[in-house]
C-alpha cells in the first residue's frame, strides 16, 4: 500500500477512535473501577472487533454483514447487558479506606468478550469500516501485505488511543483513597458503564 493511503487510514482511524463513544465509555468505566491492568482484556476485545470489521471490508463482506442485522442486534444487546452487570457490581461495591485495590468485576475472558461485543455491536465502527474505509483505501486492489500493514495500523492506533484513555482513568482513581471517595468513584465508573450500555442499546 502506498504511504499516502496508509497515513490517511491511520489518521482517519485515530480520529474516529478518539471520539468518545460506547467503547471509550466502557474502557474509562472499567479503568476507573479496576485500574489499568484489568482493563487490558477489554482493550484487546475492542481491537479484535476492529480487526474483524477490517477483515470483512477487505474481503468484500459488507453486503453479507449488512444482511445479518439480527446477529449484530443480539451481539449489541449482550454487550450492553454485560456492561450493566459490571455497572451494578461497581455501584454496589463496599469500598474500604486506604489504598485502592483493583476490583476485577469479571475474569479476563468475560472482559475480553465484553470488549469484543461492544465493538461488534457499535454502529460507529461498522460505519467506519464498511462505508468510510472504502473512500480512503482502494479495497479492490488490496494485497496481503497491504492488509497486514492496515492491521498493524489498527492495533497501533487503538493501543495508543484506548490505552491513553485507560491510563488517565486509572491514574485518576488513585486520587481517591477514603471510603467516601471510593464510593463516589465506583458510582462514577458504574454510571459510565451504564451510559455505555445505554448508548449501545439505543443505536440502531
Amino acid at each position: 500500500m502506498d504511504t499516502t493511503s496508509l497515513v490517511a487510514f491511520a489518521l482517519a482511524l485515530g480520529l474516529a477512535a478518539a471520539i468518545p463513544g460506547p467503547g471509550i465509555a466502557a474502557i474509562v468505566g472499567r479503568a476507573l473501577g479496576t485500574g489499568f491492568r484489568p482493563t487490558l482484556p477489554m482493550m484487546a476485545g475492542l481491537i479484535v472487533g476492529d480487526l474483524v470489521y477490517l477483515s470483512a471490508a477487505a474481503l468484500g463482506l459488507g453486503v453479507i454483514a449488512a444482511s445479518f442485522g439480527t446477529v449484530f442486534v443480539i451481539i449489541r444487546w449482550l454487550g450492553a447487558a454485560y456492561l450493566v452487570y459490571l455497572a451494578i457490581r461497581l455501584w454496589t461495591a463496599k469500598p474500604e479506606h486506604g489504598v485502592i485495590a483493583a476490583r476485577t468485576g469479571g475474569g479476563p475472558v468475560s472482559t475480553f468478550l465484553a470488549g469484543l461485543a461492544v465493538t461488534l455491536g457499535n454502529p460507529k465502527v461498522i460505519l467506519f469500516y464498511l462505508a468510510v474505509l472504502p473512500t480512503i483505501v482502494d479495497l479492490g486492489g488490496l494485497t496481503a501485505l497491504a492488509f497486514a500493514e492496515m492491521s498493524a495500523v489498527v492495533i497501533l492506533d487503538l493501543v495508543v488511543v484506548i490505552g491513553a484513555y485507560a491510563a488517565l482513568a486509572a491514574r485518576a482513581r488513585r486520587m481517591f483513597e477514603s471510603a467516601a471517595a471510593r464510593r463516589r468513584l465506583n458510582r462514577l465508573a458504574g454510571a459510565s458503564m451504564m451510559g455505555a450500555a445505554a448508548a449501545i442499546a439505543a443505536r440502531g
